[in-house]
């Protein structure tokens, strides 16, 4: 094989889409070109934002993208879901310089997922080999490669990378026919619950699911109503600007669902989807009335209505919540790798990730045998 260079541009958007997207996919819409661009294009990322886009390709024979990875110049730890302040914290008192780091993520979104993309699946070490290019010819303190795939994890540890593993909530298909079927393999306990909770969710209220054309700018203006007040309350600052909204329902409304709830026909709640090849990914939620349990409701429960009627294989709810295990949403696990240059510095990150996996394990089996799932109980009729 010949020699292959890896080079850097200055966004996603000035790289051709059907190159980037024969790469990355049709599976995943956080990979895509028009995602990726519509946060460009829309000062979600770049500018001050923390978040400088610096897309790795690497060119084929024929003179098409073969290899690129989405890499982020960061001067932050922010809107990665993948905390590393306190390797921070430490660098820094040792005298070390922790930012810029770079970021192979998809921005904003603890969605796991490929971080190298490949036409070329061969070219995958000579990606990884341009990463930390990038690092030490900059003199940077890290690379961080959020949210992998499982099926790609094996790549950055075969280059040497650290592994970190934590837990994400995700709701499976079981080849269901409708939510009653879904039910029915919990305990009878917890399927009262759930009855009784979307009961009164709903309660004078009509539930509305947006998709393609259906779409417009009107929806997004009070979308981005309820996006505010949450970002507000979660981060103080909402990652996304208005403009990412409307780019997104230009360039992806067939990948997009928006679910609203509808008091007297006003808009008083919303989440919002992104639908993959087998998977549902639930995103942003927001609200301008506090009604209980409506975030359920909206977010978990209307996404595995969903799920089930497009036949998807699960839902992928976002970070954290543990909330979510009563409503059928088991822990699974996730991945990040790291490229840790200074070999005392790695050393210490190591014992860390080594401590910290074994206590993310034990968690994640403590709540997997208290999912909501039957447990010697007949299936009910």
């Amino acid at each position: 094989m010949t020699e292959c260079v890896a080079r850097l541009a200055q966004g996603v958007a000035e790289l051709p889409r059907d190159e980037w997207d024969a790469c990355a996919g049709d599976a995943n819409p956080f990979m895509s070109w028009d995602f990726l661009t519509a946060l460009e294009r829309s000062g979600s990322v770049g500018g001050n934002s923390g978040w400088q886009p610096l897309p790795l390709v690497i060119d084929g024979p024929d003179g098409r993208i073969a290899g690129a990875a989405p890499l982020y110049g960061k001067t932050h730890s922010q809107g990665e879901y993948v905390f590393d302040h306190g390797w921070a914290d430490a660098w820094e008192r040792a005298g070390g310089q922790y930012y810029p780091k770079i970021q192979i993520a998809a921005p904003f979104s603890p969605v796991p997922g490929p971080r190298l993309l490949l036409r070329d699946e061969a070219l995958a070490p000579a990606l990884i080999a341009g990463i930390e290019a990038v690092v030490q010819q900059n003199e940077l303190s890290s690379a961080h490669a959020t949210f992998i795939a499982p099926e790609q994890v094996p790549l950055f540890e075969a280059a040497g990378w650290l592994i970190r593993e934590d837990s994400q909530f995700h709701w499976t298909n079981r080849g269901y026919g409708d939510f009653g079927d879904f039910l029915a393999d919990l305990s009878s306990a917890k399927r009262k619950n759930i009855r009784k909770e979307r009961e009164r969710a709903v309660e004078g209220l009509e539930i509305v699911h947006l998709t393609g054309a259906a779409l417009t700018e009107a929806h997004w203006d009070i979308f981005w109503t309820f996006y505010q007040d949450t970002g507000a309350r979660k981060w103080g600052r909402p990652y996304l600007t208005r403009a990412f909204f409307s780019m997104l329902g230009e360039s992806m409304a067939d990948r997009v669902l928006l679910v609203l709830a509808l008091r007297h026909g006003q808009p008083i709640a919303g989440a919002l989807n992104l639908i993959g090849a087998d998977t549902l990914y639930g995103r942003y939620w927001g609200c301008t009335e506090d009604v209980p349990n409506l975030h359920f409701e909206l977010c978990y429960y209307q996404a595995i209505d969903i799920a089930i009627a497009r036949r998807l294989k699960r839902v992928e709810a976002g970070a954290q919540g543990g909330h979510k295990l009563a409503r059928g949403y088991a822990p699974e696990p996730t991945f990040s790798a790291h490229f840790i240059p200074n070999a005392s510095f790695r050393r210490a990150v190591a014992d860390f990730l080594a401590a910290e996996r074994q206590g993310v394990q034990r968690d994640r089996t403590w709540l997997t045998e208290r999912t909501p799932f039957r447990k010697g109980e007949a299936r009910p009729d």
